[in-house]
């Protein structure tokens, strides 16, 4: 399975133009896409419906949507109805394969007065892959993180690992589903987190996701840390997955990270840099 995570800038690359096709033909061949900075209601797209945009892009697969924002931007009367245009930014999930349930999870903030800071989350799916017997079922998670403090990441990545470790014990989105006639959906161990975390490699909020080095055997996968697939496998030192407007900075904000169960099936982990749909680029990893 290919798994691939994109921060799509609503959209609007490197080059200033909104193009989300392009964003669309970078994904090509992935199982599973994670998107963050999906707008709707934005000016600086057009007003586009970015969740319609990449669902009619991929027919064929499931998709969810959860906004961390909501809010009205106008609206008028037609033929005696009220219609309201608003603005959502939020994380997007599309799936080859059946999506069973859905969390919209709204991160720890603290408001700021000089700087914007939108409300965060992270979109948790539920999937059914494909597998020997009855198959299996695995989460993944498109996740953003704040960008302006160190301090509200890790609130952040503290409450998500809470969200991911105690999956089981909390039941996910439903339980006790046969109430409403329906099937229990499955509760799967493992998890795929992705996203734009907006925090650098050895960080404070990336120890508090991925733990700390030993000096003598590194990182060794354990329950309550998730495993940085690109790391595992041998992230470049000179490695990013962002880039300023005026290229002069470049960090490593994107990351995908797996539970310890998964860490065997891990097969490959790359950033594409030659797309050129956002000012992130997208990090892919490969799982058996």
């Amino acid at each position: 399975m290919k798994f691939v995570s994109y921060n799509i800038q609503y959209g609007i690359g490197q080059d200033g133009r909104f193009d989300p096709d392009r964003i669309a033909a970078s994904l090509s061949g992935a199982d599973v896409i994670a998107l963050q900075e999906v707008t709707r209601g934005f000016s600086r797209n057009g007003h586009a419906d970015l969740v319609a945009v990449f669902s009619a892009a991929f027919p064929d697969y499931s998709c969810a949507f959860g906004p961390g924002c909501d809010v009205l931007v106008d609206h008028q009367m037609v033929d005696g109805r009220r219609i309201e245009r608003r603005f959502q930014f939020g994380n997007m999930v599309l799936s080859r394969f059946p999506i069973r349930a859905t969390r919209n999870l709204l991160l720890p903030r603290m408001r700021t007065y000089d700087r914007l800071n939108l409300q965060r989350s992270a979109l948790e799916a539920v999937i059914e892959v494909p597998g020997e017997g009855q198959g299996e079922a695995l989460r993944v998670y498109s996740v953003h993180l704040d960008h302006i403090s160190p301090d509200e990441r890790i609130a952040q990545i503290a409450f998500l690992k809470e969200r991911a470790f105690r999956y089981l014990e909390e039941g996910g989105a439903l339980t006790g589903i046969n109430e409403f006639d329906l099937p229990d959906p499955p509760l799967p161990a493992d998890f795929v987190i992705m996203g734009d975390f907006n925090m650098e490699p050895e960080s404070a909020e990336y120890l508090t996701m991925a733990g700390r080095k030993d000096a003598y055997y590194g990182r060794v996968a354990r329950t309550g840390f998730a495993i940085d697939a690109e790391a595992r496998i041998g992230r470049p030192a000179d490695g990013y997955s962002w880039i300023s407007e005026d290229g002069a900075r470049r960090m490593h904000l994107d990351y995908c990270f797996l539970s310890g169960g998964l860490a065997p099936r891990l097969k490959a982990a790359r950033v594409d840099l030659s797309a050129l749909g956002s000012d992130h680029f997208p990090v892919w990893i490969e799982l058996a």
